[in-house]
C-alpha cells in the first residue's frame, strides 16, 4: 500500500503561483511514477503531469507546459507541482496518483490516490 497526502492548495489571483506538495507513504517508493491529476466541477479528471522514481522522464499536459513544473524528493518521498502564470480554468480539485514504474496520462493506469487538494484562481 502506498499512502498520498496532498497539501499547498488554497486560493491565488489569475498571474499568480502555487506550490502544491504530496507526501507518500507505506512500501517503498523506487521504482514508482508519481504524477498529478485535476478535476474541475462538471468535468472529467485530466492529466497534468508525472514523473519517474528517478526524475528522467517527465511528462506535461500541453495545457500546463511552460507554466508547470513538477520536481521529486525521494528522500522525503514527497512530490511537487509548482505552478506559475496561473488562470482562472486551471482552478480544480488537485490529485496525487501513483503507478509503478512507467509514466503515464491516464488516470486508470495509476493505483494509489490521494485525497486532493483545491486550487482556485480568481480572475
Amino acid at each position: 500500500q502506498v499512502q498520498l497526502v496532498e497539501s499547498g492548495g488554497g486560493l491565488v489571483q489569475a498571474g499568480g503561483s502555487l506550490r502544491v506538495s504530496c507526501a507518500a507513504s507505506g512500501r517503498t517508493l523506487s521504482t514508482y511514477v508519481l504524477g498529478w491529476f485535476r478535476q474541475a466541477p462538471g468535468k472529467e479528471r485530466e492529466f497534468v503531469a508525472a514523473i519517474s522514481w528517478s526524475g528522467g522522464s517527465i511528462i506535461n499536459a500541453d495545457s500546463v507546459k511552460g507554466r508547470f513544473t513538477i520536481t521529486r524528493d525521494n528522500p522525503k518521498n514527497t512530490v511537487y507541482l509548482q505552478m506559475n502564470s496561473l488562470k482562472p480554468d486551471d482552478t480544480a480539485v488537485y490529485y496525487c496518483a501513483a503507478r509503478w514504474m512507467v509514466v503515464s496520462r491516464l488516470p486508470q493506469d495509476y493505483t494509489y490516490w490521494g485525497q486532493g487538494t483545491q486550487v482556485t484562481v480568481s480572475s
